[in-house]
């Protein structure tokens, strides 16, 4: 780990690399104007970030050392051509993210448990991962997509068009999901986290930008980037009101089926619509579109220390120890970024 750089010191270091080109993003940093197959997600007091062919995950134990753990990853995309076809791929990919980002969790959450008598750490079982992945996900399917056509419905019959109705719903289920953003964003316990995620975006830019991977470089570049899973989660909700609306009216259980159904649908398009942003941020009005969520990675991200970016930036490492993502096949980026 590169030592502390105060913020005299910092204000003084060079501009990133001509060969970076980095462009402003709307928080005044910097963000590499190119897009890379590397991808991550903040955990309980550290970073995982993947690229192609391996993932890792950095986390900093109670005792301050950095413990970094990486393992080898075969792309599910690379298993068949039918899963690289464009909207199916966003599912896939959408799908090991999901994997992966439980893992990873579960890994950084067992670091910050305590020794036994005997010495030995103690962990939390699979079985309580299993369930609380199932709960998560059934809480989010509730929420974000059964709770708003179910509210919407009660008033069906006095909004008289199945434009009224998709509109209205369309927009309650964002307003709940910008709701949710906001609450949680304010609860202490989850501040460190959204500091990692800051980290995560900060040390993914400055790779990009193919400047120097330490905390002082690291720390130029935006806690905001155009791949950020807050942005696809709002692209999701967004396009959800196109999607559902040539459905019409249908009676209310097919109204409630048709939410959970489209889910993995609305997923791949918003796939698309990030991934193809990523490619694009150099234009001003492809920024212009992503603003929304842009705005709202401020909520789910804070300005880290040197010390949180250093685990970001050794978790990235042990992924270009042994690949080069740059080298591999765009096709592969994550989604989270």
């Amino acid at each position: 780990m590169s030592p502390p750089v105060g913020s005299a010191q910092a204000s003084q270091v060079s501009p990133p690399p001509a060969g970076g080109d980095p462009v402003r993003m709307p928080d005044g940093a910097l963000v590499a104007r190119r897009d890379a197959p590397v991808g991550g997600q903040a955990v309980l007091e550290g970073v995982m970030m993947r690229g192609v062919s391996v993932w890792a995950v950095a986390v900093r134990t109670p005792e301050g050392q950095i413990e970094v753990e990486s393992e080898p990853l075969v792309p599910w995309a690379k298993r068949h051509r039918l899963w690289r076809l464009p909207v199916i791929r966003g599912v896939v990919a959408l799908g090991e993210s999901l994997k992966i980002g439980f893992k990873a969790l579960a890994i950084s959450a067992n670091a910050q448990m305590d020794e036994d008598e005997e010495g030995n750490k103690e962990e939390i079982g699979g079985w309580v991962w299993g369930l609380t992945i199932f709960v998560s996900m059934l809480l989010a399917i509730g929420l974000f997509f059964v709770v708003p056509v179910g509210l919407t419905s009660l008033i069906k019959d006095r909004l008289g068009s199945p434009f009224l109705f998709w509109l209205i719903e369309g927009l309650l289920r964002t307003g709940i999901f910008i709701g949710y953003i906001a609450a949680i964003s304010r609860m202490p316990d989850l501040r460190r986290t959204f500091e990692y995620h800051g980290a995560e975006h900060k040390t993914i830019s400055c790779y990009e930008a193919e400047d120097e991977l330490v905390p002082a470089r690291a720390k130029l570049y935006s806690r905001l980037h155009p791949r950020c899973g807050t942005s696809f989660l709002l692209i999701v909700m967004v396009l959800s009101i196109f999607v559902f609306a040539p459905l019409g009216l249908p009676a209310w259980y097919w109204l409630m089926a048709s939410r959970v159904l489209g889910i993995p649908l609305i997923a791949g398009l918003s796939y698309e619509v990030i991934k193809w942003a990523g490619k694009n941020r150099r234009k001003r009005w492809v920024r212009g579109v992503m603003w929304p969520g842009l705005m709202l990675q401020n909520l789910t991200t804070r300005e880290p220390d040197e010390e949180q970016l250093a685990v970001a930036i050794a978790s990235l490492n042990a992924v270009l120890a042994r690949e080069t993502p740059q080298d591999a096949n765009a096709q592969q980026i994550e989604i989270v970024a």
